[in-house]
């Protein structure tokens, strides 16, 4: 990346007071040597285009099953409005990409709570009912040993979990 890019790090105001401090760990990663063009930053979720400029590229590794837990949902945040956010945060040509952790066939969103698990087919259909249109995917981090029934911070499965890699383009 050239010293006149800019990369924000963006730690939802939804999260950023857990207990294993996000915030924090992503304000150390940008005070290292290297990483002068990266700011930490945090808000509410809706409100991420308000403190970031203009983006070639928003990515969300596994969160974006968190935008159907009573968490994000209790502070007014929804899935749709953040993908428009997004949509909207994105310059044309953009990408909007996504890794996440497989929930079972049919299971849409239903686990995302219990299993912090989300079906692919629910992130596609989300995301481009609000304009982004499908690019690529990846397997690269399927896992066909898990069987998608545990909840992703079990021993025996954290770490391990089928995931699934999207990248969506703003038009």
């Amino acid at each position: 990346m050239g010293s006149k890019r800019r990369v924000y790090s963006f730690v939802p105001a939804e999260v950023a007071h857990l207990n294993n401090d996000p915030l924090g760990k992503v304000r150390a990663i940008a005070k290292e040597p290297g990483r002068e063009n990266v700011e930490a930053v945090s808000a509410n979720l809706l409100a991420m285009a308000e403190i970031t400029q203009p983006a070639d590229v928003v990515w969300l590794h596994l969160f974006y099953h968190d935008l159907h837990t009573a968490l994000i949902r209790a502070r007014g945040a929804t899935a749709a409005e953040f993908n428009q956010a997004v949509y909207e945060r994105l310059k044309p040509g953009g990408a909007y990409i996504i890794v996440d952790h497989v929930a079972g066939a049919g299971a849409g969103t239903s686990v995302t709570q219990s299993l912090h698990r989300i079906e692919p087919a629910s992130v596609r259909a989300e995301v481009e009912a609000v304009g982004f249109v499908p690019d690529a995917e990846s397997t690269m981090l399927a896992d066909k040993d898990d069987q998608h029934s545990i909840k992703v911070f079990d021993p025996s499965i954290k770490g391990k979990t089928d995931r699934f890699a999207y990248r969506f383009v703003k038009p």
